[in-house]
Parts: C-alpha cells; sequence; structure tokens
C-alpha cells in the first residue's frame, strides 16, 4: 500500500508579515517576563536607548555612535528571539485557523421543556449555553457539546475524529455524548448542552494547536530555572563591576567608571541569551512537526517521548480502511435470481440514507440497470431506516421488504 506524503505548508510572505508583527506584540514587558533571559536583555536595550539618547543631546558617557551601534544590536537579539517564536508559531496557527472554520454557526432549536414535541425558539448556536435543550433531527448539524437524554439516531463524527463509519448515539449508557460540528444522520435527539461557547471539544483542539496551554517538561522546567539564575549571577557580578571601577577611579585620582554601555553589552554576552531566546521556539516547532502528522500532543513531555517512536499503528477504522460498508455483491438464496435479489434490496434501501443503503441503491442500478423508484405503484410505504430498528423497507400491495441487522429482521 502506498501512501503519498502530505504537501507541506508554504513558508508565504504572509506567514514572515504576521509573525514580523508579533515579534513587536510581544516586546510588551509583561509577556517577556516569563522568559527572565530575553526580559533582561530588553531592559538592557531601554537602557542603552536612553543612553545614545543622552548622548546626542551632548551628555554621554560615550560617543553616541557607539551607543547607538550597542543599542541596535540589543533591539536586533530581542526581535530575533521573538520573531523565531513567532514564526514557530505561525503554522500552528495555520491549521487552528482550519479548525475554526469548521465552526459553523448554526440554527439550533432550542426546547422550552425537556421533550421533542415541546416548542422550540430558533437561536444561533454561540448563543446556547450549558444546561439549555436542543432538538436534533435528521440532516441537521448538533450545534454544541452535549448529553442525549432522549432519542437514539446515526452520527457522523469524520469532522471531528475521522471515523468514517457513522455511530450511533442513544440516552443513558456511554454512548450518550455528542460533539458539536457532527451531523445527524438519521432520527432525533433531544441534548443538552453540556460546554459554553468557547469551552467545546473543538475549541480545546484549537487552543492546543496555538500552544496556549503548552505544558512544560521537567527538562524544559529545569532548564529555565538553571538560565534564570545564572543570569541573576551575571547580572550581580557586572552590577558590582561598576563600583569596583568606580572605586578605583576615585583611589587612583584620575579615569573613569566603565560605561554603563559597556557593562550591558557585557552582560547580554555573558548570560544564556541564544538558549533563552529559542527554547520556546523549539519547543513550539516540536508540537508542529507532531501536528503535521496529525498527532496533537498534549504536553512538551509528550513531544519528547514520540521521539522514540519509531513506528505507531492505530487500529482504528477510517485510517487505512474506507470504514463505510459498500454492497459489492448480490448473492442469492437457493430458488432464487440474482436480478430478484438486487430488485428486492434495492427496494427495502431506497429510505436508507446510510452509506451502506445507498451503496445498495447504486450498485443494483450499476450492474442491472434497476430503477426501483421509477416502478413503484402510487401506494407504496416507505419505511426509513432508523437507529432504534436497525431496519428500512417499503410496503406494497400487500408485500412488506424489509433489509436490515440479523436479529431485528428475526424479530
Amino acid at each position: 500500500m502506498a501512501v503519498s506524503p502530505r504537501k507541506p505548508m508554504a513558508w508565504t510572505g504572509e506567514i514572515y508579515r504576521r509573525a514580523l508583527v508579533d515579534a513587536l506584540l510581544k516586546l510588551d514587558p509583561r509577556r517577556m517576563i516569563r522568559n527572565p533571559v530575553m526580559w533582561v536583555v530588553e531592559v538592557g536595550s531601554l537602557l542603552t536607548t536612553a543612553l545614545w539618547i543622552q548622548a546626542l543631546a551632548g551628555y554621554g558617557e560615550a560617543p553616541p555612535r557607539f551607543i547607538g551601534m550597542i543599542a541596535l544590536w540589543l533591539w536586533f537579539t530581542v526581535l530575533f528571539a521573538n520573531f523565531a517564536e513567532a514564526l514557530a508559531e505561525g503554522r500552528g496557527k495555520a491549521h487552528a485557523a482550519s479548525l475554526r472554520r469548521m465552526r459553523k454557526v448554526t440554527q439550533a432549536k432550542r426546547l422550552r421543556e425537556p421533550r421533542r414535541d415541546a416548542p422550540y425558539d430558533l437561536v444561533p448556536s454561540t448563543e446556547l449555553r450549558r444546561g439549555d435543550l436542543v432538538l436534533v433531527e435528521s440532516g441537521d448539524i448538533i450545534p454544541a457539546d452535549g448529553e442525549v437524554i432522549e432519542g437514539a439516531a446515526l452520527v457522523d463524527e469524520s469532522a471531528i475524529t475521522g471515523e468514517s463509519a457513522p455511530v450511533i448515539r442513544e440516552s443513558g449508557g456511554d454512548r450518550s455524548a455528542v460533539t458539536g460540528g457532527t451531523r445527524l444522520l438519521s432520527d432525533w435527539l433531544v441534548i443538552r448542552v453540556t460546554a459554553d461557547p468557547g469551552h467545546g471539544f473543538l475549541d480545546r483542539m484549537i487552543s492546543l494547536i496555538e500552544g496556549a496551554k503548552r505544558r512544560k517538561t521537567p527538562n524544559e522546567i529545569a532548564l529555565d530555572i538553571l538560565l534564570a539564575a545564572l543570569t541573576l549571577i551575571f547580572l550581580v557580578v557586572v552590577f558590582s563591576l561598576w563600583f569596583f571601577s568606580d572605586y578605583s577611579a576615585r583611589a587612583v585620582g584620575h579615569g573613569s567608571p566603565v560605561p554603563v554601555t559597556i557593562l550591558v553589552a557585557l552582560l547580554v554576552c555573558l548570560i544564556p541569551t541564544t538558549i533563552g531566546g529559542l527554547l520556546p521556539a523549539i519547543g513550539i516547532a516540536g508540537m508542529d512537526r507532531m501536528i503535521r502528522k496529525n498527532v496533537i500532543p498534549l504536553s512538551g513531555r509528550a513531544v519528547e517521548a514520540a521521539g522514540d517512536v519509531d513506528v505507531l499503528l492505530l487500529d482504528k477504522t477510517g485510517t487505512i480502511t474506507l470504514g463505510n460498508r459498500q454492497a459489492v455483491e448480490f448473492i442469492p438464496a437457493p430458488g432464487f435470481s440474482t436480478r430478484e435479489v438486487a430488485e428486492l434490496a434495492q427496494l427495502a434501501s431506497l429510505a436508507d440514507e446510510t452509506p451502506e443503503g445507498r451503496s445498495i441503491v447504486v450498485l443494483a442500478k450499476e450492474r442491472y440497470g434497476l430503477r426501483g423508484r421509477d416502478s413503484l405503484p402510487p401506494g407504496a410505504r416507505f419505511i426509513p431506516f432508523s437507529a432504534r430498528t436497525r431496519m428500512s423497507g417499503v410496503d406494497l400491495d400487500g408485500l412488506r421488504i424489509r433489509k436490515g441487522a440479523l436479529d431485528a429482521i428475526e424479530s
């Protein structure tokens, strides 16, 4: 079996422009304080910029050109670190945008009482709150995450789970949970909403992809502590140099203390600026590599564990198989012809809107040219497929034709 690789997302100019804007927004000190190393570099950039302006006014401790070059390099360091992090987040944001397009604002039937025949109001799905009751009928999109309190139906969850085969959802038991954005294929359900807007399953997936709630691994936490400790130590050392130089100049009687600009430059060279600046980008890039493989990691530890995985086997319908059952052949019982079986199976499947039922109708039409709906008498009564009966069929001229699960047919 050959698998064609997915084409990687192109690094377009839009991604670079967005990353540049995000890099400027990340200069907010309230955000930079989360990374102590780069926060110190940003404070140094602000300090040298102020000294450069002072030097332009004629009161500088060093030539304006020298201070300006130091300030320029410091700002470049901060912006480069922010740009690298923003660029790593760019692909994740693109994946999140594709998921946001799945969040369709649909009209929900909000019930006034907890029963199917109760009056309802049509409201946008964004107005639904936890505890609201909604009625979903065949063909409708489930407006929000919830729990089935009445009814049983087939639900197409392929858009969320990748499971191509419809699943049964019914009240009670462990099959009562439904997800917003999935589609009802048959029957009806009364659903109690269990998540407010912005807190549903799809919203949690988006927040994970964007990395907003990424949990650091123990190695990252230990490295952060080490970087913060080294920064504090070198900050004390460099801060002490100014007092020693000032004392020496006073003791000798000539000279001046070491310029603050040079001390700031020395501090940035001593502290682990490169590691502190690129560490967040490395973590986000690791999560992005897993997302490109359609795996959403819940933490940085999962990313580290994935580095030891060589082969991943997924025993799930729809991964390497189609999942939907498709009719491929009509096999008659003794005493019947294949064409007779095809004709009866097609008649019994005309009211079955599941992939299996549609495939029977198509197979009988393509192989034998049968068009059962055109030959039915006016009084024919269709029996649609339902998750409760697990059968479909048609009644015509005293003849009852049924197709469905074996135990349902026997009973």
